[in-house]
């Protein structure tokens, strides 16, 4: 709490006394410490560290001895247009909280009523007489930091409730001739609009937003645990207002409608970051915006929580601990490969290793991980940070993506010369990494030397816990599964509220891990076919992906219809490979 001057220092013991919230004892030992060991710290900061009280109870009272109110302020209590009458330089130095203006009173929240100064200054900057109310610093700093987080950061913890949805009707009468896009985009109930998509995005634990205008209709859609569903369909006259406003959110050119654009937006939801990436795509009937929501907290740092069985876990963990070499993980867009990446670093970063990454772009900041982030708009693609990056003394590199020839042949390279490269690559399973390498021009004789293992992956949809319930699939279907072994018992999710009646929530990865031994590093070197190379991986004990997520619907945890949906019956059957 701010340094409250209070001229009898008893007298704000006498005050918690009198509330019941300290004892005598307390207020004495306080007294003495403060007495014995010459402390500077006023008597609230001593009870506050010894635990006697909190800090909202210190101000309360010290509220009630100067005569002003007390206030415990948070986001909900302030008026955001209130903190523009100051400037943020002066709120975040003087820990001051502009809550609202009526008239020419401004209402403002200090740590330290008593400073008139201060209360002189807040008038002559706004105009306004100041009307105070007492509050904790921190309560104020932590205001002030959800409304005034960073440039370009928005906040959209105050959110329309249910009823505000009628609202939205109220823009139903603009016209398609709208001549300031800028300014109806700024309008309350188009903002409320983005705000509570955003909010519910990240609290539906969405990955995508999809703004799709047709012809005189507008559908939002959100992609969650890999499939999209309709969110709802506001007024299709809002589509250039909505569109404007993620654009200006987005800090992208709100006048250009005939070019794709692509942009970010940094939100705070519930106190906490969430990356935005926006792309805007003109479309037949207006701009289509696609919004990717990225929750750090969304993202899996553990490896063990990733759906690895316990072989495949182990074996990819001493892949990842090689001196040297290139480990790669494949597989669709939105199948979690960086998340595996972010994973395998995170089991990596120590004091002892510089790791860096190339990303595009950099979709979660780790500690003690230097990234970059390419912009090929100035020439810098993976390709050059690349090279530049081998200057920078790393230990282990994570390339985002392996898209062309020249990134190709410097991981190669990079490898060959003592770093540890991780990389993602579009392949459809884990033997295809390697042809697809070798059709971007690396040399064999140098792949086979720098290749220590890919990774296949997908994403499959967990039953949902919440309707979890056994059945009995049709007859083809066990014994297409029982040809691997026993199961005890199937088991679909029916649908709930909390799964949105789909039966799935969240989802978890089935895997294919191939490590080259001596064999297979030759059949490599000469460019034997994919073919032949999985026939012999899965000869070698390879797991495919089939019979991964046949083991995790014997736990239970998948249903087999997501498994058949997902991944390719092949391979010989699980008891010939053990």
């Amino acid at each position: 709490m701010g340094q409250i001057l209070l001229e009898n220092k008893t007298q704000l013991g006498q005050l918690l006394l009198a509330r019941g919230v300290v004892n005598e004892e307390q207020v004495e030992k306080a007294l003495a410490e403060q007495r014995d060991k010459g402390h500077r710290k006023l008597l609230g900061e001593l009870l506050i560290e010894m635990g006697c009280c909190t800090d909202n109870q210190i101000a309360s009272a010290l509220a009630e001895a100067y005569g002003v109110p007390y206030a415990q302020v948070s986001p909900k209590l302030c008026d955001a247009k209130a903190l523009e009458v100051l400037p943020r330089q002066f709120l975040e130095e003087h820990i001051v909280l502009p809550l609202f203006k009526v008239h020419d009173v401004l209402t403002v929240a200090v740590s330290e009523p008593t400073n008139v100064f201060l209360l002189d200054e807040i008038e002559r900057i706004s105009g306004c007489r100041a009307q105070v109310v007492c509050s904790t610093a921190k309560d104020i700093k932590a205001t002030l930091q959800t409304y005034l987080p960073a440039a370009n950061v928005f906040v959209i913890d105050d959110i329309i409730d249910e009823e505000g949805l009628e609202e939205f009707t109220l823009i139903e009468s603009i016209t398609q001739d709208i001549s300031n896009l800028e300014e109806v985009a700024g309008q309350s109930p188009v903002v409320k609009l983005v705000n509570y998509l955003l909010y519910n995005a990240v609290r539906e634990n969405a990955s995508d937003i999809h703004i799709e205008p047709g012809d005189k209709r507008l559908r939002v859609r959100y992609r969650v645990d890999g499939k999209l569903y309709e969110k709802m369909r506001p007024p299709y006259q809002m589509h250039p207002a909505i569109v404007s406003r993620v654009k200006i959110m987005a800090e992208l050119d709100i006048a250009q409608r005939r070019l794709p654009q692509d942009g970010g937006i940094h939100v705070m939801v519930e106190g906490r970051p969430i990356d935005l990436r926006v792309s805007v795509m003109p479309g037949t009937f207006g701009e289509k915006v696609v919004v990717r929501v990225i929750d750090p907290q969304k993202i899996l740092y553990n490896l063990e929580a990733l759906g690895f069985t316990y072989d495949n876990l182990r074996a990819f963990r001493q892949v990842i601990q090689s001196p040297n070499g290139v480990v790669l993980v494949t597989g669709p867009t939105g199948s979690g490969k960086n998340t595996t990446l972010y994973a395998a670093l995170a089991e990596l970063s120590n004091e002892d290793v510089n790791i860096c990454t190339v990303e595009d772009p950099v979709e979660c900041n780790m500690p003690g991980i230097n990234q970059f982030q390419v912009n090929t708009s100035v020439g810098f693609a993976f390709s050059t940070a690349l090279r530049s990056l081998l200057r920078q003394d790393p230990d282990i590199i994570m390339v985002g993506e392996i898209r062309d020839d020249a990134t190709a042949s410097i991981a190669v390279q990079a490898a060959l010369t003592g770093h540890l490269v991780l990389s993602t690559l579009h392949t459809n399973d884990a033997p295809g990494a390697v042809t697809r390498l070798l059709d971007l021009g690396v040399a064999p004789y140098l792949l086979s030397a720098s290749l220590k293992g890919t990774l296949a992956q997908r994403l499959v949809r967990r039953i949902c816990s919440n309707c979890k319930t056994p059945y009995e699939p049709p007859a083809s279907i066990r014994r297409l599964v029982e040809a691997e072994g026993d199961v005890p018992a199937y088991y679909r999710g029916v649908g709930c509220k909390k799964c949105r009646n789909t039966g799935y929530a969240g989802r978890i990865a089935i895997h294919e891990l191939l490590i080259p031994d001596e064999e297979m590093s030759e059949m490599i070197n000469e460019r034997i076919s994919t073919k032949k190379l999985r026939s012999k991986a899965l000869e070698k004990g390879m797991l495919p992906l089939y019979h991964d997520g046949i083991e995790k619907v014997k736990a239970g945890i998948v249903s087999i219809e997501e498994i058949l949906r997902t991944a390719t019956i092949e391979g010989p059957p699980l008891s010939i490979l053990t």
